[in-house]
């Protein structure tokens, strides 16, 4: 028989396993209603059930050469793909929403305080200011230990100098810091 719709199920799906696109789509056409109403029953809403119902199909066409079809139908085969891949999309979308409220507790303030914002971005211009007006030694000691986290004798290293030279270099820079970033009047 040439017309597709008269063959067995087991006859559509020997054909698709050995490479057949028009049998695989004849078994698509034929359970892709039943399969999507078995899906829309377990994910419950149009959009997922259409995915899982896709998801089904392309996993079944991935398993038809290892198929060995006991009964006249395929659809049993089918649902117990379809319930797989449903329960899979499940556990991944609660997994996704778990991630994603984690995700959002971690990354969102609990408040804006604009006030603190303002105050620590002026103090931040007033630091920068002051470290403007230090020697270029001086500026290179503080970019690497106070900016870029560096020990002292791996900045020394980096800058030709002594360990000793970076220690005092960084501890006046400091304390001229300090000054420059105290309240005014206190």
């Amino acid at each position: 028989m040439s017309d597709t719709h008269a063959r067995s199920d087991a006859e559509l799906v020997a054909a698709a396993a050995a490479g057949s696109e028009s049998a695989f789509r004849a078994l698509y056409r034929a359970y892709i209603r039943p399969v999507f109403w078995i899906a829309h029953g377990l994910v419950g809403t149009r959009a997922d059930a259409e995915d899982v119902a896709q998801e089904t199909f392309m996993a079944a066409w991935r398993k038809l050469p290892e198929l060995d079809l006991a009964g006249d139908s395929l659809l049993p085969w089918l649902a117990t793909i379809c319930r797989f891949q449903a329960a899979n999309r499940v556990r991944r979308q609660q997994r996704d929403r778990a991630n994603l409220s984690a995700s959002a507790d971690e990354t969102l303030p609990a408040t804006i305080d604009v006030e603190r914002d303002v105050v620590e971005a002026q103090l931040v211009e007033r630091i920068l200011r002051e470290v403007r007006t230090l020697s270029e030694l001086d500026q290179q000691i503080f970019r690497l230990c106070a900016a870029e986290g560096y020990a002292y004798h791996e900045a020394a290293e980096r800058l030709g100098v002594s360990h000793g030279v970076v220690r005092n270099r960084l501890s006046r820079i400091r304390t001229r810091l300090r000054s420059t970033i105290e309240p005014e009047g206190t």
